[in-house]
């Protein structure tokens, strides 16, 4: 076991987030990305470097033993009602979320879900109202659909040494038109890595709930939330939200099992969801067999390795908001209250172009870009959950490169 250093907590010595896990040449998008240069230490795509938990990883290797892979469930009436069940529980348990289990519906992951969505509601030529910077296929999945997103910005405050980012609420009603139908939110945010508080979010839903919306809102973050915060369900405000919500959740950022391709949508009112069907039967996709044992294996024993995960997430997310608000020269981070994601204002930084094509070529540190076309150019975000000391030297990397110029 590598420990990983003074002071750590028994939960995360449990379980060995130090060792550094070989992930190139693994058919792995993250690392695959990059696998002609083996210099480069990817931190862009939000998938984590850990071994997901023993409970998962021992009810693979079973279901392997079994030897048989046929298809799995599909659809919205066929189901593994055991997995429902825990589903339902958690959601009491976590957020006091009284749900049935037909109120679920499994998906093969969430972007193919919010593409979905994009389609489901309105119609060709309508509007998607949208707060920016945001998660990419929000955007991609409006384009695919034929839909105009209305791009509504947040506002960044400071906060200590670095930014926090609020809603825009006089904008985001303003902006609002008759060809107005659906709303894309994303909860905790990524990129800036807010866990919205009640107030925001009844404020939010008094605007859906006056102007006729559809909320889609993307909740795939929700445990990877720090102390001091809490993640709060849109669909929980009120019976009247929930109608008119569909809410995405799955296993794949907490238990980092994304390969695995397993996500759900809830959402009370059945329409939304028969809608979300139509989509997958249209475009003939399905589940697979294997999300299905590493969910149930997951939410039922993988706690123990969730909240040692959160201790070796702070931990990074404390150091790497300290380092780069020290050592990097007009660099501004965002300290994130949830995911594994660190937004960075690089507007200031005395580089000339992309700034994350700067770090790429001059530390060979691959981070997150591409916010230019929602308006919020020179910004990129960092991926921290990786071993520690990965992190250390990407930073270290950044910080040389930055001293060079």
């Amino acid at each position: 076991m590598v420990l990983a250093g003074a002071g750590m907590s028994t939960a995360i010595s449990t379980f060995n987030f130090d060792e550094i896990i070989e992930r190139r040449h693994t058919d792995s998008g993250k690392w695959g990305r990059f696998s002609s240069d083996p210099d480069v230490i990817p931190m862009w795509t939000a998938d984590m470097d850990f071994r997901s938990p023993p409970a998962v990883i021992d009810a693979l290797h079973e279901r392997v033993e079994h030897g048989v892979f046929g298809y799995g469930y599909g659809g919205w009436t066929h189901r593994p009602e055991a997995l429902l069940n825990v589903l339902s529980e958690r959601m009491a348990t976590r957020y006091d979320w009284q749900v049935q289990p037909d109120d679920f519906m499994f998906v093969p992951n969430i972007v193919s879900a919010l593409y979905g969505m994009c389609r489901s509601v309105g119609e060709e030529g309508c509007h998607i109202l949208v707060q920016t910077p945001n998660y990419w296929p929000f955007f991609s999945g409006a384009d695919a659909a034929n839909r105009v997103m209305l791009k509504i910005p947040a506002v960044a405050s400071a906060n200590g040494a670095g930014l926090r980012y609020e809603i825009d609420f006089d904008a985001l009603e303003a902006a609002i038109t008759p060809r107005t139908h659906l709303f894309m939110f994303s909860n905790p945010h990524n990129p800036v890595g807010r866990a919205y508080e009640r107030w925001e979010l009844e404020r939010l839903a008094d605007i859906c709930l006056r102007h006729d919306l559809t909320i889609c809102s993307d909740e795939i973050h929700c445990d990877l939330t720090y102390n001091g915060h809490e993640h709060i369900p849109m669909a929980t405000l009120s019976p009247e939200v929930a109608a008119r919500t569909i809410t995405f959740m799955a296993p794949s950022k907490t238990f980092n099992v994304p390969g695995l391709k397993l996500g759900f949508a809830i959402a009370q009112n059945h329409e939304l969801l028969q809608r979300l069907e139509s989509f997958y039967m249209s475009i003939g996709v399905s589940t697979g067999v294997m999300g299905y044992v590493a969910a149930q294996a997951a939410y039922e024993h993988g706690q123990p390795w969730l909240t040692a995960l959160l201790d070796y997430l702070t931990r990074n997310r404390d150091y790497a908001f300290d380092f780069v608000a020290n050592n990097l020269p007009g660099v501004v981070p965002v300290k994130p209250e949830a995911t594994y994601l660190m937004f960075m204002d690089c507007r200031e930084m005395a580089v000339d172009g992309d700034p994350t094509e700067f770090f790429l070529n001059k530390a060979k540190v691959a981070l997150s870009g591409g916010f230019d076309s929602q308006g919020f150019p020179a910004y990129t975000r960092l991926n921290f959950g990786c071993p520690h000391s990965v992190l250390v030297e990407a930073l270290d990397r950044m910080k040389a490169a930055l001293a060079d110029q």
